[in-house]
């Protein structure tokens, strides 16, 4: 019964993880290029009370044997980085991943961050950056006197200037991709860093041979988190705690029956 009670707090315990990464991903169900994250569990050491395929006599061994496990525990919370809905906006510098890859944006402390968000604005100096002020990289300057801005499916940046009929190039926008996304450090504000388990960035043109998607001007990718599947999770998991705390209670009440039976 001292297993009964550890394995049934180590399910409250999992599920109760299961609660908090299901009500992350609702809380960032409106958050553009948010990726849902879905939590793994595995179970723990067993008790081999006897071991399978040990010896039951000289020619014969046990089929089955007893083992007895020790409960879950959470393994992971894996980045589920399928394609999200795509959302029109009204500003002609916002562009969507149609497909794999991420912008790269150069962070304060000089490092790179990679993101699926593709919600960029102007700086004061007319440099491309994201919400945070990030600059993205490669670095694009737009003029002021700049007018109908194009980015190209293939990342060219392009516009028109007052008086010429020919359209200036701006920059090109680059898209990085990795062997292992699901491996990336998410650093928060949509942000995520490379790691040895994402392997390092293949850096391309939209569009190009590295399998990179193509650029969608003036939409922004949405979350992809389904708020009906969550819900769905948030009632499984609610279930299985409340399967657990009685399993609790179970073996609590054997234990009264133990103390009570001297009396």
């Amino acid at each position: 019964m001292i297993r009964a009670l550890y394995s049934a707090a180590s399910g409250m315990t999992a599920q109760q993880l299961n609660v908090d990464n299901i009500a992350h991903n609702l809380a960032n169900a409106n958050t553009a290029g948010y990726k849902m994250r879905r939590a793994q569990f595995q179970d723990l050491l067993y008790q081999n009370l006897v071991q399978p395929g040990a010896s039951a006599g000289q020619q014969s061994v046990v089929p089955t044997g007893l083992q007895l496990g020790l409960g879950t525990r959470a393994a992971s919370n894996e980045i589920v980085f399928s394609q999200g809905n795509f959302s029109a906006t009204e500003n002609p510098y916002d562009a969507v991943i149609q497909g794999r890859g991420f912008f790269q944006v150069r962070r304060p402390s000089g490092d790179l961050a990679y993101t699926r968000c593709g919600s960029f604005h102007l700086n004061r100096e007319g440099a491309l950056v994201t919400q945070d002020g990030d600059l993205l990289e490669p670095q694009i300057t737009i003029p002021q006197d700049a007018q109908s801005l194009t980015i190209a499916t293939d990342g060219t940046v392009s516009f028109m200037q007052p008086g010429q009929t020919a359209a200036q190039l701006a920059g090109q926008i680059q898209l990085a991709n990795f062997a292992n996304p699901a491996g990336l450090n998410s650093v928060g504000r949509n942000l995520y860093l490379p790691t040895d388990a994402s392997g390092d960035p293949t850096v391309g043109n939209p569009g190009g041979q590295e399998g990179l998607g193509t650029l969608l001007q003036g939409y922004t990718e949405q979350s992809n988190v389904s708020v009906v599947e969550e819900f769905i999770n948030l009632i499984v998991s609610q279930r299985a705690y409340e399967a657990n705390s009685k399993v609790v209670k179970a073996a609590d009440e054997m234990y009264q029956q133990m103390n009570n039976v001297t009396r």
